[in-house]
């Protein structure tokens, strides 16, 4: 293929996968308010789209009840009314939005989505992603990932509110601790394929998931994807209670929607991610046979991971703010740290064939 025709297809692809991820953020809220709903013992989105469905006793079922509620609340952000303060530095104020979504969207680029797979005529290799082939493909999702603080950062500054300014300090602060960890975390999977392309690191997974390998990194990870998110019980930038709604206080209507949209879809995006790093990926039973059944497991992994972080905000408290730096510092990097040298060691260990003695005795032991 020429330079022309790869591009060509990078970018069909990537609006495709674009826009089912823009579509998945709308019904990732759907699917949010609906569990907390079922957790909490209360009623959520009930009304909006639902198919009535008669039954015994005259009262009708409601069927998909609230299923077109993400369409009624674009349609509010769109015409909610959206007005600038007078103080503002206009132009960080109208571009911090977008810096908060576009690496959201970004990341999306080197995740591997299947096999090799042909698609009418179309032959996607090594594997089926946006950009493939990317020999640093984690580096670029960390370099990705970092851009969103500044969104949040700039977007306190902007607004000229000490309200909003309190909160992208705490933002600042708090993404930055535990991007430590979580960089620390990625290294463990990098080590054990020995490549950051991640179609690699996925298909190293073959023998194995890593998060059977190394469960102490993906828990780590994953608590450092929550504080990335701002999730509960990390949502401290948002604190109501406290700051006024934080860094957005001084945003309304479709603005204030993007920073929304910014927080869902990078938890679809970090799902992906995790997926990739520590369950495997697209890989799962009948793949290499059916590779389209790759599509099928990343979905279901993805929607794992939304549940459980879901699951998390219904369950666990916020954390005080000295809690939360103080359990990123003392406790998580320091774990990520130790993780990643003992890691180190026994891979080193094992290439300059220390272990193999200790391999043999335990070999000969439980099988003779």
């Amino acid at each position: 293929m020429t330079p022309g025709q790869i591009a060509l297809r990078a970018l069909i692809v990537g609006f495709i996968l674009s826009f089912a991820v823009i579509t998945g953020f709308a019904y990732t809220t759907l699917m949010e308010r609906k569990f907390l709903a079922r957790l909490q013992h209360r009623i959520g989105p009930n009304r909006a789209g639902y198919i009535p469905f008669p039954r015994r006793g005259g009262k009708e079922r409601k069927l998909l009840a609230g299923f077109l509620q993400p369409a009624a609340d674009a349609v509010k952000l769109f015409f909610k009314e959206d007005p600038t303060p007078a103080k503002v530095d206009k132009p960080v104020y109208n571009l911090a939005p977008m810096l908060a979504v576009i690496p959201a969207i970004l990341i999306l680029a080197v995740i591997p989505w299947a096999p090799e797979i042909n698609i009418f005529g179309a032959v996607f290799a090594p594997y089926f992603a946006i950009a493939p082939n990317i020999e640093v493909g984690v580096l670029f999702i960390l370099a990705v990932t970092s851009i969103g603080v500044y969104g949040i950062v700039l977007a306190g500054w902007a607004s000229n509110s000490k309200y909003a300014i309190l909160g992208g300090i705490r933002a600042s602060a708090q993404m930055i601790s535990y991007e430590l960890a979580l960089g620390m975390s990625v290294l463990i999977p990098i080590m054990l394929a020995n490549s950051m392309d991640l179609g690699v690191i996925v298909n190293a997974q073959r023998g194995g998931w890593y998060v059977l390998l190394q469960p102490i990194a993906a828990i780590v990870f994953c608590i450092g994807v929550l504080a990335e998110l701002q999730r509960a019980p990390f949502d401290l930038l948002e604190a109501e209670q406290e700051l006024s709604a934080g860094f957005n206080v001084e945003y309304a209507g479709m603005r204030f929607g993007m920073f929304f949209m910014a927080e869902y879809m990078k938890m679809i995006s970090l799902s992906a991610i995790a997926a990739v790093f520590f369950f495997g990926g697209y890989l799962g039973p009948f793949v290499d046979q059916l590779p389209a059944l790759g599509f099928v497991y990343m979905l279901l992994k993805i929607a794992l991971g939304l549940f459980i972080m879901i699951w998390i905000r219904a369950t666990l408290p916020r954390l005080r703010y000295d809690q939360l730096m103080s359990f990123g510092w003392k406790g998580l990097l320091p774990i990520a740290v130790l993780n990643f040298l003992i890691t180190a060691t026994f891979i080193v260990m094992y290439e300059e064939g220390v272990l193999q003695p200790i391999f043999d005795s335990l070999k000969r032991f439980f099988i003779g």
